[in-house]
């Protein structure tokens, strides 16, 4: 029996807002490194996005190479890799060969894609692992001489060649980088092209024992139990405050899948969206556990707060974004700005001074405010 952990779009590197995410990353990691311990698996793999850019930062190449170096001492967890579409498919697979020696299997050359990754499963058995790195259609038509124009296409080509290298005797893992049809995004998922043109068949897809799919966050099957996306393995987007994060352990042997378990992942920082007036949302802050998650806030107050992003970053340091669906459409606060520029300059001077203090002038302070603006229109 093989034990396998399926994760994907770890998107390393990946900023939000302006805030780098690498010691929330980092914290996932942790998570899924301490799941391989204790489920004792054989291979993890991670369906593609491991970085969020081709070229990505050097901390998160070094968060990388930390995470395999632990996972290497581990001595009974294998790992397998494809590029997504973040990912520089050359720079991912340097020393590929090598590494490959170590238990770290890099499967990003095209042409290879039938040539599986094979681990023992007894009983004369195999479990062969075909892997499908993101391609554009482009790249396959050039890299095998085919006539492909769509996603579509090209990945049914890519699946068409490698079903005529299958073995026997051979139980069978797809894994693939790619926008299956039908299947739900979210806003954090970068379009591979545009009008729909991304989307792939899962039909071919059904004759593996298990496919192990990138690209999407959410995590969902398509098509069939066995068939998934991990969904990425902590929230990159406000559209994700209320997924469950997790890693999918499947176990297979030579009869086939014979469990699937979804094992919860916590991250460090939840994204959440907050809406109310500002009194209500600041006030909220004092009682709430979490008060450090990145937030998205929408203000409904129906006036102009002054420097609002600071003071709710004192109730919630990690506010990432505001909104204010509250402020009155274009045509009213026209409309309330012409009716201000009718009001005399004390009026206005008093509006203001009620917005910054939160205090209504004094009748003192009236006085004294009148008495000069007389003084600045005599000496003018």
């Amino acid at each position: 029996m093989l034990k396998i952990l399926h994760s994907s779009d770890w998107h390393l590197g990946r900023q939000f807002h302006g805030c780098s995410l690498l010691e929330d990353q980092k914290h996932i990691l942790d998570q899924i490194l301490q799941q391989c311990v204790d489920h004792k698996v054989d291979l993890l793999i991670v369906a593609g996005d491991i970085y969020d850019r081709s070229v990505p930062p050097a901390a998160a190449v070094a968060l990388l190479d930390d995470f395999i170096e632990q996972l290497s001492a581990l001595n009974h967890t294998q790992l397998l890799m494809i590029p997504g579409n973040h990912d520089g498919a050359v720079r991912l697979g340097f020393a590929a060969q090598r590494l490959a020696k170590a238990g770290v299997h890099i499967k990003s050359e095209l042409a290879q894609v039938a040539e599986p990754l094979r681990l023992p499963l007894g009983d004369e058995q195999s479990l062969a692992l075909y892997c499908v790195p993101y391609a554009e259609p482009q790249a396959v038509r050039h890299t095998f001489e085919l006539e492909v124009s769509t996603h579509d296409q090209a990945h049914g080509a890519l699946l068409e060649h490698i079903k005529a290298h299958w073995q026997d005797n051979e139980r069978r893992i797809l894994v693939s980088h790619c926008f299956v049809d039908g299947a739900l995004e979210c806003e954090s998922e970068r379009p591979l092209a545009i009008g729909g043109s991304e989307r792939v068949s899962v039909t071919p897809m059904l004759d593996y024992d298990y496919v192990a799919l990138g690209h999407l966050h959410g995590a969902q099957k398509r098509g069939a139990d066995t068939v998934r996306y991990s969904g990425s393995p902590m929230p990159y987007s406000f559209s994700e405050q209320h997924h469950n994060k997790s890693c999918v352990l499947l176990e297979i042997n030579a009869d086939g899948v014979q469990s699937q378990q979804l094992l919860p992942l916590q991250p460090l920082r939840n994204m959440r969206v907050i809406e109310g007036l500002m009194s209500e949302v600041i006030a909220a802050a004092e009682s709430d556990p979490n008060r450090d998650d990145y937030l998205l806030i929408r203000l409904t107050d129906e006036h102009a707060i002054l420097d609002a992003m600071a003071k709710l970053r004192e109730a919630y340091p990690n506010v990432l974004h505001l909104e204010k669906p509250g402020m009155l459409d274009a045509n009213s606060a026209n409309a309330q700005n012409q009716a201000r520029l009718k009001r005399d300059e004390l009026a206005m001077f008093a509006d203001f001074y009620q917005q910054v203090r939160d205090v209504e002038l004094s009748d003192e302070q009236r006085q004294l405010i009148q008495s000069t603006l007389t003084r600045l229109h005599n000496n003018a």
